[in-house]
């Protein structure tokens, strides 16, 4: 197969909440034609793009999806939203010649060596090393964890590993007597309470209500866009509380995924939420906390960490999954 059979290429980075689609027309050229759709709008991916590729009159040969689900098989069924779908059958159905379904944060992962200086806010930490071992998390609609593991030698090619896992279902680790009470509060209602329980959209609504019912405050009926608003802002003190336990208890994650990839290569921060918290999260506790690891504490107050500003990186990255299929055809 000549790589210009591959060509146009579909693109998609599917959230619980939105679908960004994208194209890339022909070899060499940009990504392009984004566009985001409302999931809740449409009862399937293939129904969304229908409804982004009809107006533009384009029948893509290949295309991937970065999915904010697990992918172990051909059927896939969201956790955060009602899209399910076989991959086989959607490939059919968009007359595709080749269709990859990936994670959205192994999509992102596989974006990490392409992104540049201005498209990262570094957080701490010495410098990268090149070669060893990135770590990724990010909260948003869910919490989503990925990493690259290198799989190439001192100057060869870089070549990554993206792990496809999911580690926002590991068991909430609290680090202090409240986050206790907290992690108690919560299993009342989930019985297992997961990291993404706490570290998400609707985490961070649940972490508001745990921490009013422990303080005997008054909660009101405020979303987490407008948490974080006034917490930033610290213009409503239960709001800034809740921000600020959010942001170290997300420091406890990202150290212990760090610790158990080994990660000295990095620690990068997605999702829709911390790149929006601006200059209050370079100060807010995720970087102490995350260097209180007791004998670790050295090994990850080594360890950058970097908030990703990029736009369109999840995208960027179903374009790498795709160049690599394409150099191994």
């Amino acid at each position: 197969m000549h790589p210009s059979d591959t060509f146009p290429r579909l693109l998609a980075d599917i959230g619980g909440t939105n679908v960004r689609f994208a194209l890339i027309r022909a070899p060499g050229a940009a990504i392009s034609d984004e566009a985001n759709l409302a999931c809740a709008d449409y009862a399937g991916p293939y129904e969304a793009a229908r409804a982004y590729l009809d107006p533009l009159g384009i029948t893509p040969r290949w295309a991937a999806f970065g999915i904010a689900t697990a992918v172990a098989g051909d059927a896939v069924k969201m956790t955060n939203n009602h899209w399910a779908f076989s991959q086989s059958a959607l490939r059919e159905q968009l007359g595709l010649a080749r269709l990859s379904v990936i994670n959205d944060f192994t999509a992102l992962a596989l974006s990490l060596p392409a992104l540049g200086e201005h498209e990262l806010q570094k957080v701490g930490g010495g410098e990268r090393n090149p070669g060893l071992p990135i770590a990724l998390l990010g909260a948003g609609t869910g919490l989503g964890v990925s990493g690259l593991i290198p799989a190439h030698q001192a100057g060869e090619p870089e070549r990554w590993i993206p792990l496809q896992g999911e580690g926002g279902h590991v068991s909430f680790s609290p680090f202090n007597h409240k986050e206790d009470e907290i992690l108690r509060f919560l299993r009342l209602s989930y019985g297992h309470v997961s990291a993404e329980r706490l570290l998400s959209g609707p985490g961070l609504v649940n972490l508001y209500h745990a921490l009013a019912e422990l303080n005997g405050q008054q909660a009101a009926s405020l979303t987490a866009a407008q948490i974080s608003q006034q917490g930033v802002a610290n213009s409503c003190a239960l709001c800034r509380e809740a921000i600020d336990t959010f942001c170290g208890m997300l420091g406890t994650a990202a150290a212990n995924l760090a610790v158990t990839l080994g990660a000295r290569g990095g620690l990068y921060i997605g999702g829709g939420i911390v790149p929006k918290l601006g200059d209050y999260f370079a100060a807010s506790p995720f970087r102490t906390r995350f260097e209180q690891k007791g004998r670790f504490s050295n090994y990850l107050a080594a360890v950058p960490s970097y908030v990703i500003m990029a736009s369109n990186p999840a995208l960027r990255g179903t374009a790498a999954a795709l160049d690599a299929l394409a150099s191994r055809a």
